[in-house]
């Protein structure tokens, strides 16, 4: 079985090819250049870029794993969530394939593909506990089985990658920020006292909103008064109470679910301090840990077409009226 896999929820635009399990090719055309000069993701500028790479990468992709659009079983692309122009132009092009090659079309939910991502690993092992970090998402999802999802908690508002590249913004370091943030905490101590966002609340969920707030507020008060600070320390002090946040709740819900088995997915699961940190806590409690390789926990193809391998199997294939759905919930995933 030979699939196609299409990401562009984002700021990456990207194609993989795998067969059989096997991944031939997974190519990806970053965006960052383009938005590090506006501090962020201009949605606009993403979709024409989207647009215009977009043939190129699918191109690319067949050619390095030498197959043709003929050799395909079906295309697996990313239908929400993420910025509805961007994913319109991934939409469009599986359905163009689809449509001209009488091949299913297989609609995949962003963060189930982050979470399949593990899988490039080791073949996942239920009952699970998923912790999605990313720019745009952290939630803590329960999986008893193959295609299982149990939202436990979820943001109130911001999502913890979004608070990595705010703090990093008014400390005067690049976007996006979970790189300098990290590298630059190695450097520091915890010597500022954040409040720890939901404490003593009986919840999974998270907040980062106010945690990235008393940091932009402290940096400007220091600012304006023309006291001295070490960047490193603020950068050490925002990051423990960050990653301590996920950790905190990912512990609560392995004890309370008696979970074995976690996996850690998204764009944070990057970071250096949250993967040691999770390790750490994780080992102690006799619990198995999966992180992605560090190719594949930012954006990319080969997590679509990996979830869409599992997808194929069940049949969930969608017609080609299928439209984006930016805010398409990972519980929802049959729903289009």
């Amino acid at each position: 079985m030979v699939i196609l896999g299409i990401e562009t929820s984002c700021d990456e635009t990207s194609a993989a090819i795998i067969k059989d399990g096997v991944l031939l090719s997974n190519i990806v055309s970053s965006q960052i250049e383009e938005h590090v000069k506006f501090g962020g993701v201009v949605p606009e500028v993403a979709s024409r870029l989207h647009a215009e790479n977009i043939t190129l990468v699918i191109r690319k992709a067949l050619e390095e794993a030498k197959v043709t659009l003929d050799d395909l079983d079906a295309v697996a692309v990313t239908r929400g969530p993420g910025l509805v122009g961007a994913l319109h132009v991934g939409i469009q092009a599986a359905k163009t394939i689809c449509m001209l090659y009488n091949i299913p079309l297989i609609p995949v939910n962003h963060l189930i593909g982050h979470i399949y991502a593990n899988e490039f690993v080791k073949p996942l092992e239920y009952p699970l506990l998923a912790v999605i970090v990313s720019g745009g998402h952290s939630e803590l999802v329960l999986m008893k089985e193959e295609l299982d999802f149990q939202v436990l908690g979820q943001t109130r508002d911001d999502a913890i990658g979004e608070s990595y590249d705010k703090v990093a913004r008014v400390l005067g370091l690049p976007y996006p920020g979970g790189v300098p943030i990290d590298q630059n905490a190695k450097e520091g101590e915890h010597i500022y006292k954040f409040p720890t966002p939901l404490h003593g609340e009986n919840t999974y969920d998270l907040s980062y909103s106010g945690l990235k707030t008393n940091v932009i507020n402290l940096v400007n008060t220091l600012q304006m008064k023309g006291e001295p600070y070490k960047m490193q320390d603020i950068c050490r002090s925002f990051q423990d109470v960050a990653v301590g946040q996920v950790i905190e709740r990912t512990l609560k819900a392995v004890n309370d679910f008696d979970i074995k088995n976690v996996v850690v997915c998204g764009g944070v699961s990057a970071n250096s301090y949250l993967r040691s940190k999770m390790k750490e806590e994780l080992d102690k409690l006799g619990v198995n840990l999966m992180i992605p390789p560090i190719w594949s926990c930012t954006d990319n193809a080969a997590m679509i077409a990996k979830a869409g391998e599992v997808l194929y199997k069940h049949k969930l294939f969608a017609p080609l009226t299928i439209s984006p759905d930016p805010n398409w919930r990972v519980e929802d995933y049959k729903s289009f």
